[in-house]
């Protein structure tokens, strides 16, 4: 299995592409590693990632793939000890997290975090850049015409499917460079799924750069162009989407499934 690797590693992107002249990466982790407490969660995680594609970061419960996430996004949790965070030739890793998110990140957690007490419009609109460059209420609800439909009911208030939309159209709402879904699925019956799905696969139209974690890793898989497999706070595999999906070694090995 020449794919499946104990630990991938890769050279600073950065100060290569610098010495060399040319770009780097749209967007690059390098060396991440990174704590809860005394807990070594995320163990030297290396990747790359080009302008518009969707990369599915997958593994067991306990793997890192969220305190991955959450690094990038610059929270407080995990504490990242050490490594290099580049985002369209700007670095993450020396900014806090509201400085990241105006630099275009945008982290949709596993519990949505919809603001309770306001309708739908004020969450996408206490969300919203002024003025909106890319993403105005009018496309907004143009690519969620459920939310438009609900644009005067309280978010906390919608099913869990409508609130996913509402979570995923906020962030789209800050016209973002890089979209990170946590667990976009949790909770959510087939048919939602399934919708859910088609969402990401049109922002993934869009051009919009982003990054899955999720637990139903096949329709993960079927959204992405490319996969990489955490075990333990290291990468085990970097390769495409469809690699894994063709690879039941592979997926019984990391993802049981």
């Amino acid at each position: 299995m020449s794919k499946l690797l104990k630990n991938v590693q890769r050279k600073k992107q950065v100060e290569t592409v610098t010495k060399q002249g040319s770009d780097p990466a749209f967007f690059s982790c390098w060396d991440l590693h990174a704590y809860y407490g005394e807990s070594y969660i995320v163990q030297g995680v290396s990747f790359d990632i080009r302008e518009g594609e969707v990369l599915a970061l997958l593994g067991r419960n306990g793997a890192g793939k969220t305190s991955t996430l959450r690094s990038i996004a610059r929270m407080d949790e995990p504490q990242v000890t050490h490594g290099e965070i580049w985002l369209d030739h700007k670095p993450l890793h020396s900014m806090p997290s509201h400085k990241a998110a105006q630099n275009g990140v945008a982290l949709v957690p596993e519990d949505r975090c919809i603001i309770q007490g306001l309708s739908v419009e004020e969450n996408l609109q206490l969300a919203q850049i002024a003025p909106p460059i890319g993403w105005g209420l009018e496309r907004i609800y143009e690519h969620f015409p459920r939310l438009a439909e609900r644009r005067k009911q309280m978010g906390t208030t919608l099913s869990g499917g409508e609130q996913q939309m509402l979570a995923v159209a906020r962030a789209l709402a800050r016209d973002i460079k890089l979209l990170l879904l946590d667990e976009p699925y949790e909770g959510l019956a087939p048919v939602i799924v399934h919708e859910i799905a088609a969402i990401i696969d049109n922002i993934k139209k869009q051009g919009i750069t982003t990054i899955i974690v999720e637990q139903n890793a096949v329709a993960a898989l079927r959204l992405a162009d490319r996969a990489l497999i955490l075990d333990t706070g290291t990468i085990v595999f970097d390769g495409t989407a469809k690699e894994v999906l063709d690879n039941d070694e592979l997926r019984h090995e990391y993802l049981a499934i």
